[in-house]
């Protein structure tokens, strides 16, 4: 268990013998920033004395001197009633012995039974993924891991909306480029699609079916319309395979379309007064749960809108079990939660069973200067070619480092430097370094006791290392990909200043030799599991 924890479940029961009435989220526990303050810290006693009528300093002594336990050094009063607690030995480096025992599987919890979706990217199958998709990649696989290693059974999921407006633009242009490739005037729309990728696409085609498909019908129309999705779902798959992006499902549109499950569902939810017209439109009074305004579902020509497909996709996926989801959407779909909330109380399902995390925008700048993104000019920097320039490690953690709803500036020309002011190569040298470090020091034995540990270097890196369970808890809890990329930058820290303080290999004193190379290979995993949760790889050389 962690010392913070354990500090929590001591203290608990004795505020109430005091006669405080707390809760353990109600004790803060810090780690203390200068070492002569202790190893942690809390503020307890000036946040309880009012409530029982005492001074803080005076009910911190109180606690200092009722509080006995066997991994607690001392206890020290400072200040207005900080309680500082300095920790044995043994309880800095216990830590040690777990890392080696359960190596990559160090900081992962139990399974709670908990079933939780996440869908994130659902990139209409439209074009090329862009930077804004790229960000939701990342930061839906890192909530993902996170959830994951936090003991949750986590689905990743992405939906593809194969319906509606933009698939039928999507048909057009394709047929215009087919067109174009016999020699025909190119034919495209306003609202159609401009970028040059559609060319590829239409010889690809034309290779196959010749000019099978020039005369204008239904069926050909309809042919543009899914050779069109599926060339560029098998793109999308490509790039996010590529970026380590995986999912373990994948919902369509269309599915859901099928066998009459949209009609159904309007006809349950008018059987429970919840659907009415006007001015010839059908709409659902979201109103009435926590919708500012009720939101149109079928249009006045009769054509759903694109919120009943999503409604039937929700219900959907609470009926395979889950309990709860989560969309990760882009920070424009910010009215979205709120009818979609509604919509699931009205099929019966509880409010909080879905939440949103919302992307903010990426803005791109190289050699100093913004580079604009415009997604159907053919002039953005695409998903691919960030991928290609700077690479996927530099990419997925750049776009987590950030919380999600902060803007992200993304500097392309520091992403791609090779120093440590990459904050990527920064951490992936410093697992580096260990590496090098344990294939310096063959032969060796590693002390897994740390017995021989006692540099403030030392202990600054076995408090941190312990810290690793709980933090994946509370970023999972916090869905906060940054705390964990702030966690591996910090641990990284650790290691060079460990590194340029103190003789780790001394071939004159094996013992410590020994238990600064155990550390040193505790570090290797810890680094390797955090950036592992990132996406990130962990080499050996650079």
């Amino acid at each position: 268990m962690d010392n913070d924890i354990r500090l929590k479940q001591a203290l608990l029961p004795l505020l109430a013998e005091l006669g405080v009435p707390a809760q353990e989220s109600d004790i803060v526990i810090e780690r203390s920033r200068d070492a002569s303050h202790g190893d942690y810290a809390t503020n307890c006693a000036m946040k309880f004395a009012k409530k029982i009528g005492k001074n803080p300093r005076e009910l911190a002594g109180i606690i200092a001197d009722k509080l006995k336990l066997d991994f607690v050094e001392k206890v020290e009063i400072a200040g207005p009633g900080f309680i500082n607690f300095f920790l044995k030995h043994g309880a800095l480096t216990d830590i040690l012995p777990r890392i080696f025992e359960q190596k990559s599987s160090f900081g992962r919890a139990e399974r709670n039974g908990q079933k939780i979706d996440i869908e994130y990217v659902s990139a209409n199958p439209t074009g090329d993924l862009h930077l804004g998709h790229t960000r939701c990649a990342a930061v839906g696989d890192v909530i993902s891991s996170l959830l994951d290693w936090a003991g949750y059974d986590v689905t990743r999921e992405y939906y593809v909306n194969d319906c509606g407006n933009q698939v039928e633009h999507l048909g057009h242009s394709i047929r215009a480029r087919y067109h174009e490739a016999f020699g025909e005037p190119l034919d495209l729309a306003e609202d159609d699609y401009h970028g040059t990728d559609l060319i590829a696409i239409a010889n690809q085609i034309k290779s196959q079916y010749g000019d099978k498909y020039l005369a204008d019908s239904q069926e050909s129309h309809d042919f543009f319309i899914r050779f069109g999705i599926d060339a560029e779902l098998k793109k999308i798959w490509d790039d996010l395979a590529a970026f380590r992006v995986h999912f373990d499902k994948v919902s369509y549109e269309s599915d859901i379309r099928k066998g009459g499950t949209i009609e159904k569902t309007v006809a349950k939810l008018r059987e429970k007064g919840y659907v009415y017209e006007k001015d010839g439109a059908t709409y659902l009074a979201t109103s009435k749960f926590v919708d500012d305004k009720d939101r149109p579902i079928i249009k006045s020509d009769g054509l759903y809108t694109y919120f009943m497909p999503d409604i039937c996709y929700h219900y959907n996926k609470m009926d395979r079990g889950y309990d709860h989801l989560i969309d990760v959407l882009g920070a424009d779909h910010h009215g979205y939660i709120g009818r979609m909330k509604s919509a699931l109380m009205m099929g019966g399902y509880p409010e909080d069973c879905l939440e949103a995390q919302f992307v903010q925008v990426v803005r791109v700048y190289r050699d100093g200067q913004e580079v604009k993104m415009s997604k159907r000019t053919g002039k953005a920097i695409a998903h691919r070619e960030l991928i290609e320039d700077v690479g996927v490690d530099a990419v997925r953690y750049f776009f987590v480092e950030r919380s999600a709803s902060s803007h992200l500036d993304f500097n392309y020309n520091l992403a791609m430097e090779q120093s440590s002011s990459n904050p990527v190569f920064y951490c992936q040298y410093a697992h580096a370094r260990c590496a090098s470090l344990l294939k310096l020091g063959e032969g060796i034995p590693l002390d897994e006791s740390g017995k021989m540990l006692k540099e403030p270097q030392e202990f600054a890196i076995l408090k941190h290392l312990a810290d690793f369970p709980s933090m994946i808890e509370s970023a999972a809890k916090e869905r906060e990909p940054a705390k964990m990329a702030a966690y591996v930058h910090k641990l990284a820290g650790l290691v060079h200043e460990f590194y340029a303080s103190c003789r780790i290999i001394d071939r004159d004193n094996l013992d410590l030799t020994s238990s600064r190379l155990g550390l040193i290979k505790a570090c290797e995993i810890v680094l390797e599991n955090g950036l592992g949760i990132l996406g990130v790889s962990a080499p050996e050389k650079m």
